[in-house]
């Protein structure tokens, strides 16, 4: 097929999840269909990575993304309908071209990821598939709750309701919907009941991640990797820092603890210590896996897309997170990961899976399973594919 795909960003580097998850698609999809890219880009030293997308991609076009706080953000998002998260991206140029291409080319789809690139599509009889990578009212609402500034949160409780209006209207508009966890897909059928969700999880590449061989440090080594743009993640960390760390170096005095992630605030590159490392860039991510001995997620808020906890468990490093951090993978508590919602029952499992080398290595054998069984690249591209054939017979039909 001839698939005109929209994406929010470059999937190339691959520094955050959404990168990672179009890139490996593109591989897998390129070899059966034709891909057209339209991206957006935050600086111009992106167009250096264009030609690494050109393997699979039959053309790739950049354009500039405003900046969120940028004068024209602000005021289109005053003076329009739309929330600030759609005027970041809205683009004349954009869907000038993307109208010009679609009437002079045959394209049996457009596939477009996240809807707030949505409004930059023009009006069309081409089946559109929207993939949202979470619900993105439910991560605007939980990061709205944490200010605590009044005229500001009216302000952003305002454009939370935007945001949601526009989600929905966009799941209505697309021909079918594709959720990445199961919850997700719940919440967008309660919203909208007769909408036609498909689950399409993330992916990891269980060839580059190979299972560890050194196990069982001394001293063990307590890991938290995530992008601190996330509010999640920076959530994550400080209660990993203010309560559950202290426990753990309570019963463990010779662990440590490596923070891996990229643009960690002030405060987090502060909580360095003799017991606590922070690392910015990592040239291979692989190397923090293979050198902890737990990866310990206290993920409490939505969204994200659980790329570290897959990449985790296919390196064969045991995980101990919440529930909210598991969702969406299947895994079982004590089979698979060591699940825990509460700050001293995450420390207490923590220090389990370190001092029991039994359950430490039934958990990485398992996890590992789990991974290459049901979330390997190739497998998530067969699901999605199988969605275009529905999106595209439906439209014959």
């Amino acid at each position: 097929m001839k698939i005109l795909m929209l994406t929010p960003y470059l999937p190339y580097p691959l520094y955050s999840g959404g990168q990672i998850r179009t890139y490996n698609l593109l591989k897998h999809l390129s070899k059966k269909h034709s891909i057209t890219l339209f991206s957006f880009i935050r600086n111009k030293s992106e167009v250096e990575s264009v030609g690494k997308l050109k393997d699979f991609c039959q053309d790739v076009r950049v354009f500039m993304k405003r900046p969120p706080w940028s004068v024209t953000s602000l005021v289109l998002s005053a003076v329009s309908v739309y929330p600030l998260v759609v005027c970041m991206y809205l683009k004349n140029a954009i869907k000038e071209q993307i109208q010009k291409l679609v009437s002079s080319e045959h394209f049996d789809l457009i596939h477009a990821e996240t809807f707030y690139v949505m409004p930059n599509i023009p009006k069309n009889s081409i089946p559109t598939i929207l993939v949202e990578q979470t619900i993105e009212y439910l991560v605007y609402q939980h990061y709205t709750e944490s200010v605590r500034f009044l005229p500001l949160k009216a302000l952003m409780n305002f454009d939370v309701k935007k945001i949601r209006f526009w989600e929905e209207t966009f799941w209505k508009r697309a021909k079918r919907v594709v959720a990445m966890s199961e919850p997700d897909k719940e919440e967008m059928k309660k919203i909208v009941p007769s909408l036609t969700v498909d689950l399409v999880p993330n992916g990891v590449d269980t060839v580059f991640f190979k299972m560890k061989k050194n196990r069982g440090h001394k001293n063990p080594t307590v890991l938290f990797v995530g992008n601190f743009k996330w509010l999640q993640n920076r959530e994550a960390v400080e209660k990993l820092v203010s309560t559950i760390w202290p426990l753990i170096k309570k019963r463990l005095p010779f662990a440590k603890l490596w923070i891996v992630g990229r643009s960690p605030p002030q405060k987090v590159i502060e909580y360095s210590s003799h017991s606590i490392r922070v690392s910015e860039n990592i040239n291979d991510i692989r190397t923090a896996y293979y050198e902890s001995d737990v990866l310990l997620a206290p993920i409490y808020g939505p969204g994200g897309t659980r790329y570290k906890i897959l990449e985790s468990m296919a390196s064969g490093l045991p995980v101990v997170t919440t529930t909210t951090g598991i969702e969406g993978i299947g895994a079982l508590h004590e089979r698979d990961v060591l699940v825990n919602d509460d700050t001293v029952g995450m420390a207490r499992e923590t220090i389990r899976i370190l001092t029991n080398k039994s359950l430490y290595y039934t958990i990485a054998k398992n996890s590992r399973r789990l991974v290459e069984q049901q979330f390997s690249w190739k497998e998530i591209a067969k699901r999605l594919d199988t969605i275009y054939e529905y999106a595209a017979y439906e439209k014959r039909s």
